[in-house]
């Protein structure tokens, strides 16, 4: 487990990152949300020992962060940075190599990455041939080259079709099944929401909520209920203890603690038929809008 403690950065007088804390847990996968200038980027280059905060530190189960411990980090940044004239798999051993594997290690490390992101086909094109698409897996194949103990990636979805994101999920999904952390961050809210167990919103450089998904939902949001019944749903606004936010022919969306949704359920079943009655889940975006005011 990676552990962030109350990390604080300046940039002179701009006061990026204020008592950040939050923990990457090992085997899971955490979505870091945030809009652009809001410290996530810096967040990761302080994990990775390539900026010094001013106060505060990082920790790898319950011990200071070495040097030693960085060479087994992955790290994708968000800009790219591969030589665009060497061939691809000819780029991604040596870097295997400047990581520590034998020359067999790297080229055999290569070749499955290539392979498990649908790019082997162009593994002996140069980088600046590809894609920008096929540029970003070649970058993701670059962190992941030495099998890391950790994974820190910035935006590595950027520029993919939805193809290519089915191929790299399920590349960080294997790793995340063996025991690694991993952390990234994305703009793309639906698809953080689909794929992480945990989840760390930042704004201002100050964390604004983290944790489990699921308890998020319910620490961030108003009991709400969906109900479709064959009749009109009109009378949910004479109830008392029920906010309705919509409502159409045999549908609505209310606001209610539990006791008074069971009552509403009961009521609807004795008006009529019930053809559904579930509880409503807030999206990523509109937790994120939520705890960001």
């Amino acid at each position: 487990m990676i552990a962030i403690d109350h990390v604080t950065k300046r940039f002179g007088e701009r006061l990026a990152l204020d008592e950040v804390t939050f923990e990457i847990g090992g085997g899971r996968l955490t979505g870091f949300v945030g809009a652009n200038g809001a410290g996530k980027t810096t967040t990761m280059r302080v994990i990775l020992g390539l900026l010094r905060p001013d106060s505060g530190g990082v920790t790898l189960d319950g011990r200071a962060v070495t040097p030693g411990d960085r060479r087994r980090f992955g790290y994708m940044p968000e800009e790219r940075g591969l030589y665009p004239k060497m061939k691809v798999a000819e780029q991604i051993e040596y870097l295997g190599r400047l990581r520590g594997l034998t020359k067999v290690a790297a080229a055999g490390a290569t070749a499955e990455l290539l392979a498990r992101l649908e790019l082997d086909a162009r593994a002996n094109d140069t980088v600046e041939s590809l894609s920008l698409g096929n540029q970003q897996r070649a970058q993701i194949a670059a962190a992941l080259v030495h099998d890391p103990e950790v994974l820190i990636l910035d935006e590595p979805f950027s520029g993919l079709d939805p193809l290519a994101v089915d191929a790299v999920v399920g590349v960080l999904q294997e790793r995340a099944a063996r025991g690694v952390p991993v952390l990234f961050s994305s703009h793309q809210l639906e698809l953080v929401e689909r794929l992480c167990d945990d989840l760390v919103i930042i704004s201002a450089g100050t964390i604004r909520a983290a944790g489990a998904a699921e308890r998020l939902r319910t620490d961030n949001s108003t009991p709400a209920w969906e109900l479709l019944t064959g009749e009109d749903s009109g009378w949910l606004r004479a109830e008392p203890g029920v906010l309705v936010r919509e409502f159409g022919a045999g549908w609505a969306l209310f606001e209610a603690d539990e006791a008074t949704a069971q009552r509403i359920l009961r009521s609807a079943v004795g008006r009529g038929s019930v053809v559904s009655f579930t509880r409503s889940r807030p999206s990523l975006a509109q937790i994120f809008t939520e705890v960001v005011k």
